[in-house]
């Protein structure tokens, strides 16, 4: 892991002096998750290095092969950046994409739209000559995998990226993604440990597939798939979840468990969650709390592997510094089973969509969404 050493240029130290909290750092599940310290810490460019060290780096995108050099200016808008989420079970394994999301900033810098694809959709994988791919059209969860393949070594999520940033690249028409992001789910866990929880709404009755009430895993079927015994059950209303209760809530994508729209709701549950995770970290419960705050800044940098593409994730979080959860906009995009007869494909998007893309791509989103209501995810 490289650390970044923190520079004493003016220029630093003059975007510092307007900031009314020293440090804003960026990190995502995922969306972006902006995090405020608190006054009472000193030693800014000391801790500044000592947080943007603890961020996992990695070329997500291919582009010191290809021979970029590092982007020297300012960050403008408009943003787009492509957060992954993964849930790797062991480093042998080859990780697949659990969540898709894209957050696109205006170029006012002032607000966000979080828009999910489903990992289920059906799309043309590209051939990927680094990981000795030759194409396939499958679900796009598995360009992580492909992607990642490294011969006669474990798999390489950072290679699994790009093949996914290509081929999301091709789905959505976005010519360039501006950062990226890879979240180990567990991680995000200890976050919200590290927070002392999360607040969140909880719009149905939902009863977990995986977990006990007490967090322990649920004993396998032995008679047959699934699992037995006791369920966590999230009831509707608001709630003080622990990490274990909030990843495993977000988690949750089968009608028989309360999630009628199964991936759809839970793309919109993770979105929740993202926004629930940014209103917890602006709280003063943790800016105002130094130790909290540190263990907070701490396990959201174990929990992301950054591509800034020349800019660190410390240059974005003071570039976002203005984006606060009431500015994100959550975007459901509808889609659609598609068949083979009776064998079920993937998922397709369904009419609209197209032209939410364009809208994306000609900063004509606010219009669109009035025109277009039903796009919108709410929320209590």
């Amino acid at each position: 892991m490289l650390v970044a050493k923190a520079g004493k240029s003016g220029r630093r130290k003059s975007v510092w002096r307007g900031v009314p909290r020293w440090a804003r750092i960026c990190t995502v599940f995922g969306a972006v998750l902006t995090m405020l310290s608190g006054t009472a810490l000193v030693g800014t460019e000391m801790l500044m290095a000592r947080y943007e060290g603890a961020v996992g780096k990695a070329d997500l995108f291919g582009d010191q092969a290809a021979g970029a050099k590092e982007k020297k200016s300012d960050i403008k808008g408009p943003l787009n950046i492509l957060l992954v989420g993964i849930d790797p079970r062991t480093p042998t394994a080859a990780p697949l994409a659990d969540s898709i999301m894209i957050l696109h900033v205006p170029a006012s810098m002032d607000r966000a739209y979080l828009f999910s694809l489903p990992r289920d959709l059906y799309v043309d994988i590209p051939a990927f000559k680094k990981a000795n791919f030759h194409g396939e059209k499958t679900k796009i969860n598995a360009a992580m995998s492909f992607g990642s393949r490294v011969p006669g070594a474990n798999p390489d999520a950072a290679r699994g990226f790009e093949l996914l940033a290509t081929t999301v690249q091709n789905v959505t028409g976005i010519k360039r993604f501006d950062a990226g992001a890879i979240i180990n789910f567990t991680g995000f866990q200890k976050i919200v440990d590290a927070m002392g929880g999360v607040d969140m709404y909880v719009e149905r009755e939902v009863r977990s597939e995986h977990k006990q009430p007490d967090g322990k895993p649920r004993p396998g079927n032995t008679r047959g798939e699934g699992y037995v015994g006791p369920q966590a059950v999230y009831p509707k209303g608001t709630h003080h979840l622990k990490g274990w209760q909030a990843l495993d809530y977000v988690r949750q994508r089968y009608p028989k468990n309360g999630v009628p729209d199964a991936d759809y709701g839970r793309q919109r549950h993770q979105q929740q969650f993202v926004k629930a995770m940014v209103g917890q970290a602006f709280s003063a419960d943790v800016v105002a709390n130094p130790i909290k705050l540190d263990k907070v800044l701490r396990a959201a940098g174990q929990s992301l592997i950054f591509n800034g593409r020349g800019n660190s994730v410390v240059d974005f979080g003071i570039a976002l510094k203005d984006i606060r959860p009431n500015t994100i906009q959550m975007i459901k995009l509808p889609g659609g089973g598609v068949f083979d007869g009776k064998k079920y494909l993937g998922e397709q998007f369904q009419d609209g969509v197209p032209d939410f893309f364009t809208a994306l791509h000609n900063e004509q989103l606010d219009p669109f969404l009035l025109e277009h209501p039903e796009f919108q995810n709410k929320t209590k």
